[in-house]
């Protein structure tokens, strides 16, 4: 089984910068689309941003392009996400989760099925 663990979040002045890591126990990692997504209290889930299981697609959010940024080492079964320009907006948990390969981005963010394991989640908070 997959287990995917999330790191790199905290508190953070607006217009500050973040980078997110989600590392999997598993050399399978390499198999899946791995997404982001995040929660606020009250809100429902958004899938954040998506990457392709050899990192050559990738999907935003159009609340966060520009200014997040998806990327993956395979070799290290690691998934990043570098967010720049932070809001108080984007306050939230974060979470990844992996899908099968076949599971495009789009797909993976816009429908959040699909998904075979989820991560516990790390807290960002964007407040001065």
């Amino acid at each position: 089984q997959l287990q995917l663990v999330e790191s790199g979040g905290g508190l953070v002045q607006p217009g500050g910068s973040l980078r997110l890591s989600c590392a999997a126990s598993q050399f399978t990692f390499v198999y899946h689309t791995i997404g982001w997504f995040r929660q606020a209290p009250g809100k429902e889930r958004e899938g954040v941003s998506c990457i392709s299981s050899e990192g050559d697609s990738t999907h935003y959010a159009d609340s966060v392009k520009g200014r997040f940024t998806i990327s993956r080492d395979n070799a290290k079964n690691t998934v990043y996400l570098q967010m720049s320009s932070l809001k108080p907006e984007d306050t939230a948990i974060y979470y990844c989760a992996a899908a099968p390969r076949i599971t495009t981005v789009q797909g993976l963010c816009e429908n959040g099925g699909a998904v075979d394991y989820w991560g516990q989640g790390t807290q960002v908070t964007v407040s001065s």
